[in-house]
């Protein structure tokens, strides 16, 4: 059995399809399944066994012989929520959880970490281990990604292997049901189908020209691949970023939209929501090597590419992965 928490949710759902498309079926899908909108990612999928979050712990004590490995992607994802309390539940003691029962019984395990937790970039985006306990957050989102990271990289006690992975600005299928927390190029999708035009945030920061922000934009079905490669290769435990290594404009991702979308370029810019401005990354971009060290060769898709697939196979037909 493959564990998958966060099952129904926009990476966890994408990674148990390219499980299934690699002819691994006996997964075993864990989430809050009362979302029928975020339910309909699995639809299609062979799963095993549905189990409910909150009976995950006392599921896998019963279970954990049957287990091979554990992806744990589940987490509280909203950059715009305040309330520590839902991010210290959610994301990390709920993360510690797993850690423990993960080394109690012997289990490989691979864990979502995020870029949010470098903050505006003041120390650059090197996953080097020791810069982590320094670094600075910019919401509670981000600090729970962190505060995580910190609280693994400081046990004595470890699964044999284990992956913390910071994933970049990751786009692609399977996140209809994410509303404001998805991806620019699913907002911007929807806008140019309703208004033949899209709105960008308007920069704040003298550094940078309107639209010339940049991200690390990452295809959901590399960041699957990549998370593949550790179930396969089980040698170098770590944190290690997920991105492309390489930071595009918003500009140039919304004219590759446009191109995708055989529609001719009309873009507005507006000011970024003032819940959001000071807190508003204006440049990402993972270094890579560790990760490359550690084995991985596959190329990463091209935001070209990617943009492409996911417009004109997933988004124009309302298709899921």
């Amino acid at each position: 059995m493959i564990v998958v928490t966060g099952a129904a949710g926009f990476i966890g759902s994408c990674l148990i399809e390219k499980l299934n498309s690699e002819q691994y079926y006996d997964v075993v899908a864990v989430d809050d399944f009362s979302d029928e909108e975020k339910n309909k990612n699995l639809e299609g999928k062979r799963i095993s066994a549905r189990v409910e979050r909150n009976v995950f712990f006392n599921w896998l004590k019963e279970n954990q012989r049957f287990v091979q490995f554990v992806f744990h992607l589940g987490a509280r994802t909203d950059t715009t929520e305040f309330d520590k309390t839902i991010f210290d539940e959610l994301n990390l003691n709920y993360s510690k959880e797993v850690w423990n029962i993960c080394v109690e019984f012997g289990l490989p395990l691979v864990y979502a970490s995020s870029a949010a937790t470098y903050g505006l970039g003041e120390l650059g985006f090197s996953d080097n281990e020791e810069l982590i306990p320094q670094l600075k957050p910019l919401n509670p989102y981000g600090d729970s990604k962190n505060d995580f990271d910190k609280w693994a990289l400081a046990q004595k006690r470890k699964p044999y292997l284990w992956v913390g992975l910071k994933f970049f600005n990751v786009y692609g299928p399977n996140e209809f049901h994410k509303g404001r927390m998805a991806s620019v190029i699913f907002h911007t999708y929807n806008s140019v189908k309703q208004n033949s035009k899209m709105k960008l945030f308007r920069s704040h920061n003298s550094a940078y020209k309107d639209g010339e922000q940049l991200r690390d934009f990452i295809y959901v079905k590399d960041v699957c691949d990549a998370c593949f490669h550790f179930m396969l290769n089980r040698k170098q435990s770590g944190i290690y970023n997920l991105g492309t290594g390489k930071a595009r404009t918003f500009l140039s991702l919304a004219q590759n939209i446009f191109r995708a979308m055989s529609i001719t370029e009309n873009i507005d810019f507006i000011d970024t929501p003032e819940d959001i401005r000071d807190k508003y990354q204006y440049f990402t971009e993972a270094e890579m090597n560790k990760l490359r060290s550690a084995g991985y060769e596959k190329e990463f898709t091209s935001l070209e590419a990617g943009i492409d697939d996911y417009v004109k196979n997933y988004l124009a037909s309302h298709k899921y992965l």
